[in-house]
Order: structure tokens, then C-alpha cells, then sequence
């Protein structure tokens, strides 16, 4: 077995990772390496060749290719080293990676700083157990999505896609622009999941009905699917009788969800957040396995990738602050959703941070709001405020603490909730 040394080993060259291990080169950090078990750097940018990234950390409209081949040069560039083709198998509370790699065989890792970037996966049918064969012709939007944009191969001509997620809402244009028929795109929430350029771009744009609150029931077809039985859906969930449409279709694309990729976050006794599926991260990014880091969709679900990256650069940074011996003190504050909040990352807050740089909190709404206001709570003390004109399950909130602007003590619990305007806290 081959063992090699590094200062930061980063996992996943995705956009994530590539901003990791960029930024903690450009902290000072010598020896910095990137693996991951594909091809070639990018991670699922590469299949995204529809524009809109980077336009809030640019101010420019770029396909997901070219904003990853920003991060890929920057990356080569500062002198960062690429491991392909690789396979992490497990990952040590001493912070021993093992590998394998078909070139040199299994590969030992030592690192004094583990960066987490493995990204996310889609639910499948497994997931949301729709009755029914099993045909061929079911797809998940992003294997739909590979097909059509990487491998040149069109899934089908006559389409329904299930779920409202952003990639079911690109690919709902994509298949339109190829000459395929979308029949629709059928939500069981009384809301869209996607953000909302996509619905007006992808679907209004293109003259694609949005059926909220309604599931598909069953599949119909024995070696390729033939249709699909269409179902409304009352406020629990449940099919209403008499609201059955079947619709012709050799194509059922499942856009329901992402979940966190953290089998290797698990085995390695990393505390996961049920809430959120991903590990639970201080402001510095660090898991509570010291030294191992983590950042962008392993973490939580991203819906800009600028804001993945953001986050990244945090976990980079904070890679490098260890290596280097410059991390904060553990004195530590803990973060609560309150009202209205399902969730809140970071999970811990340390105080000396809070102090001499802005802290960015991330968060999803349970419900679709207007006019509200994001506290932050300690007790019954409003420490920080801010205004929100309209927020929405399927996009994050990310609140902007500047430094100093709040004080807390180690031990103290601070809690952020949602207030609509005009109601007493």
C-alpha cells in the first residue's frame, strides 16, 4: 500500500471542493490535495450548460462549465494537486484517508486537515414509492440531464416530470428545446421547490403547465412505461378520489430532492443533523470530528452555487487557520431554529469570530412568507434583525451578521425566527 502525506486533502472536486482547496492554498497552505472518483474536475457543473451562475459572485451570467473551469484554473494555478479517478473508502478519526485508485491500487492519505465536498444525490423512486411496474423509461432529472447533455442521448419524446426541484424545471425546457412534448410538471406541494426564475425561464417561458398539489399515482407500462395515473392531493398528502388522470407518456423524470452525500461522514462517527442530513459544522465549517471539514451540498442543499462557494472558502479557510495553527478559541455559541425556521447552519458560532468578522447564517423557511423579519434571539433579547420582502422553502436566506454588531457569552444558545412585520415578538 502506497502512503502519501498532505497538509489538506479535500474530497470531491466539485465547486465546493474546488473553492476549498483554492482557498487554502492562497492562506498559506503548502501541500494541498484534491481527490475525487471522476474523470476530470467540475463535479456536476459540467452537465449544467444552461447559464445563470455567477451572477451574484461575478455579476455575470455563466454556464456551469465555465464557472467551474474558473475554480479549476485558479485551482491548478496556486499549485493545488489533483488525485482522479479515486475512490475514498474511509476516512480515520486521526485523519488517515484510505483510498483506492485503479493506476497504484489502495492508497493510505495522511492529513493534518480533512475538507468534506462530496455534494448530493437525488431521491429516486425509492424514495417516494410510487405503485405501479417497474418499466423502463423512469429517470432522475440529473441522470436525464447527463444524458442529454454529455452523452448526446434524448431519454424520450413524451415526457412527465414529478417534483418541482430546479433541475426537473431545467430539464423540463431542455426536452421542449430537443422537440420533446412536456406534459407538465406536477408538485405535491402547494408550492414550487425550484426557485423562481426557473419557473418564469423554464416553464411559463416555455408554456409548460405547473400542477401544485398534485402526485402521480401510479406508473402504467410493462417493458417501457406507457403512462402515468395523475392524482390531486388534499392538505395531508393523500390522493382525492375522482381526481385521477391517466396521461400517455415513454418518459417519467423524478425531480423530488437532494439528499446530502455523507456515508463517509457517518462511518467516520461525524454527528449528523437529522433535520438537514448533513454534518453538524461550526462557523469555522469544522465538523464536530476535529480537524475534518465540510462544506457546500454535503452540508445542506444549496440553491446557488455562488453561495456553495462562499461556504467553501469558510471551510478552506478554516482548513488552513489548523494547519497553520491559527484557529479561534473554543469558546463556542449554539444556533436554534425557532418560528417559522426548519433549519440554521452553522450550528455553533465561535464568540472571537463574532467579534472581528461577519458571520453569514444560513436558513430555509417551513412555509412561504411575506413582509417578515429574521431574528436573532438570546433569551427574550432581539440581538439582530432584518427584513425580508418574501421567503420561500425552495430559496435559502442568508443573513449577514457584521462584526461586533452582536455580543454572546460561550454556552450561550442563540435562536433565529421568523416574525411577520407588525406582529409583537
Amino acid at each position: 500500500m502506497r502512503s502519501i502525506k498532505y497538509d489538506v486533502v479535500v474530497i470531491g472536486a466539485g465547486p465546493a471542493g474546488l473553492a476549498a482547496a483554492s482557498r487554502a492554498k492562497a492562506m498559506g497552505v503548502k501541500r494541498v490535495l484534491l481527490v475525487d472518483r471522476d474523470r476530470e474536475p467540475g463535479g456536476i457543473l459540467q452537465q449544467c450548460i444552461h447559464n445563470g451562475f455567477g451572477l451574484h459572485l461575478f455579476k455575470e451570467e455563466l454556464t456551469g462549465p465555465e464557472y467551474a473551469y474558473k475554480f479549476i484554473e485558479e485551482s491548478y494555478a496556486s499549485g493545488v494537486e489533483f488525485l482522479m479517478n479515486t475512490m475514498v473508502l474511509t476516512i480515520q478519526p486521526d485523519r488517515q484517508i484510505y483510498a483506492i485508485n485503479r493506476k497504484v491500487g489502495m492508497l493510505k492519505i495522511e492529513a493534518q486537515a480533512i475538507v468534506l465536498a462530496m455534494g448530493c444525490r437525488e431521491r429516486n423512486r425509492g424514495a417516494v414509492t410510487i405503485p405501479g411496474s417497474r418499466p423502463s423509461g423512469i429517470f432522475t432529472a440529473g441522470t436525464a440531464q447527463r444524458f442529454v447533455n454529455m452523452e448526446g442521448y434524448m431519454p424520450g419524446r413524451h415526457v412527465v416530470i414529478l417534483g418541482s426541484g430546479d433541475i426537473g424545471l431545467i430539464m423540463a425546457r431542455r426536452f421542449t428545446w430537443e422537440g420533446a412534448k412536456v406534459e407538465g410538471v406536477f408538485e405535491i406541494m402547494p408550492y414550487s421547490n425550484g426557485l423562481n426564475r426557473n419557473i418564469v425561464q423554464c416553464l411559463k417561458d416555455n408554456n409548460i403547465p405547473l400542477h401544485l398539489s398534485h402526485t402521480v399515482t401510479k406508473v402504467h407500462g410493462n417493458e417501457r412505461i406507457e403512462a402515468v395515473t395523475v392524482s390531486q392531493v388534499d392538505e395531508h398528502f393523500t390522493p382525492l378520489s375522482g381526481s385521477e388522470q391517466v396521461i400517455p407518456c415513454d418518459t417519467l423524470l423524478l425531480s423530488v430532492g437532494l439528499i446530502p452525500e455523507n456515508e463517509l461522514s457517518r462511518d467516520a462517527g461525524i454527528h449528523i443533523d437529522p433535520v438537514i442530513g448533513g454534518p453538524v459544522v461550526t462557523d469555522e465549517m469544522e465538523t464536530t470530528l476535529a480537524g475534518v471539514f465540510a462544506c457546500g451540498n454535503v452540508v445542506h442543499v444549496h440553491d446557488l452555487v455562488d453561495n456553495v462557494t462562499r461556504e467553501s472558502w469558510l471551510a478552506g479557510e478554516g482548513a488552513a487557520r489548523l494547519v497553520l495553527g491559527q484557529q479561534p478559541t473554543r469558546d463556542l455559541v449554539t444556533t436554534k431554529a425557532g418560528s417559522g425556521v426548519r433549519y440554521v447552519v452553522p450550528h455553533k458560532i465561535h464568540v472571537e469570530n463574532l467579534a472581528t468578522r461577519t458571520t453569514t447564517l444560513y436558513l430555509r423557511v417551513l412555509q412561504p412568507e411575506e413582509n417578515v423579519r429574521v431574528e436573532l434571539v438570546s433569551g427574550t433579547k432581539s440581538l439582530f434583525s432584518v427584513h425580508q420582502r418574501v421567503v420561500r422553502p425552495a430559496e435559502m436566506v442568508s443573513i449577514n451578521v457584521p462584526p461586533k454588531r452582536i455580543t454572546a457569552t460561550a454556552g450561550e444558545e442563540l435562536m433565529v425566527r421568523l416574525v411577520r412585520e407588525g406582529d409583537k415578538a
